[in-house]
């Protein structure tokens, strides 16, 4: 692909999506043509304030896809649509970003993985977590064999939905456990072979039957694949209180990194007996020069200016929403798949969906489908080989 190509780019969901706006009205080699958003009220603020013509506003997704001028589509709806969308947007011939999770059955996340393979388009699930500062910098040191073997993981997403729209209420806390679980199967580029899950506590009755799960917290070993590695992932999102946290610590040979236990704490790396604590990098040098600006703040703020909740309770995602762009727009140019594609998006995804699964058995194995592997080749192997590797493969 030429170094000046276009991708003509459509964004579904204005709330948590506007933020991607101008990313992709700054990247190089993206267009924004068109915004699609269910009221119109909102999809003119939104269309105003970005300066996004009549003609590329739209109501109706299916509409929007009859669009022949998009190639891509970035999906921000709420999660339930997120299946439906998809293979939409994959069988009209669209390219397809969509934020987490990928869906909210195993059933949809196979019928992803089989809608990209169907439709010879890229699928990337845009996992804020592997794309944050402190997760590039652990992947740095990881990368340059700073930290040796790696021994063990634990991760945790504690959350306090309330006041979040009301199909959130009562949702299994592993059905949205993307956060925790990505960055512990991402940084060996690892995947789940089986998990075993409990659940802990109740949450307020009157959400219980919306659907059937009482628990308050759901903690999960996911055993990986061709691996002696284990993580241990929690999740929670109502009735306990604790300050926020969307935390990952990573154990090895060399060097383990813990991340702070409150907000501003500061995170430490150990290194044999030798703790100290770390200023995280901004990684914004790895991104074109005309989007470097956003790994630092919201770019769009909703009425009267609050940001979306997923953005400040989140410490803006780490500065993640370029690299995200760029990751996907490189992989496009580049003939190449993304990190994580559909498989890898489903094996993520599926190992929180599965975890839900045993913690209602009472803790038993559950395995994760065989259609979410991928046959992995280390980078230098591909190299060697002759083909494409990540941006992150190439910085290491």
């Amino acid at each position: 692909m030429s170094a000046d190509h276009q991708y003509r780019v459509a964004i579904v969901g204005l709330s948590f999506g506007a933020e991607f706006i101008p990313i992709y009205q700054s990247y190089p080699n993206t267009e924004l043509v068109a915004i699609c958003q269910r009221t119109v009220e909102e999809l003119n603020k939104v269309g105003d304030a970005f300066a996004i013509p009549e003609s590329g506003r739209f109501t109706d997704f299916t509409e929007m896809l009859k669009d022949e001028n998009i190639d891509m589509v970035h999906i921000n709806t709420p999660p339930f649509l997120h299946a439906d969308q998809t293979v939409a947007a994959l069988e009209a011939g669209k390219h397809v970003a969509c934020t987490i999770p990928m869906a909210v059955s195993v059933a949809d996340c196979k019928r992803i993985v089989e809608a990209q393979q169907a439709s010879g388009k890229q699928y990337m699930m845009m996992e804020t977590v592997v794309y944050s500062r402190e997760y590039l910098y652990v992947k740095e040191l990881y990368d340059k064999g700073e930290m040796g073997k790696l021994q063990f993981f634990r991760s945790s997403h504690v959350q306090d939905m309330g006041g979040w729209p009301e199909y959130w209420e009562g949702l299994p806390p592993m059905y949205n456990g993307t956060h925790a679980i990505s960055p512990t199967l991402a940084l060996g580029r690892n995947q789940a072979e089986w998990v075993r899950c409990i659940g802990s506590g109740t949450i307020e009755k009157k959400m219980h039957d919306n659907y059937d799960s009482p628990f308050c917290i759901e903690s999960t070993h996911i055993k990986f694949k061709d691996s002696d590695l284990f993580a241990e992932v929690t999740r929670s999102l109502f009735n306990v209180s604790r300050q926020y946290r969307e935390s990952f610590d990573v154990y090895a040979e060399k060097k383990s990194f813990e991340w702070s236990l409150v907000e501003d704490a500061g995170h430490i790396l150990h290194s044999g007996e030798k703790p100290e604590k770390v200023e995280i990098p901004d990684y914004a040098h790895r991104l074109p020069e005309e989007i470097q600006s956003f790994t630092t703040g919201g770019v769009y703020g909703g009425e009267d200016g609050e940001e979306h909740l997923s953005f400040t309770q989140g410490g803006g995602h780490g500065g993640s929403h370029p690299h995200l762009v760029h990751e996907f727009i490189s992989a496009l140019m580049e003939g190449r798949e993304p990190y994580p594609n559909a498989r890898q998006g489903a094996n993520i995804t599926c190992s929180g969906i599965l975890s839900h699964e045993s913690a209602l058995q009472g803790g038993e194995k559950v395995m994760l489908p065989e259609w979410t592997f991928v046959e992995q080749q280390p980078s230098i192997v591909k190299e060697l080989l002759g083909g494409p590797v990540s941006q992150f493969e190439k910085e290491a």
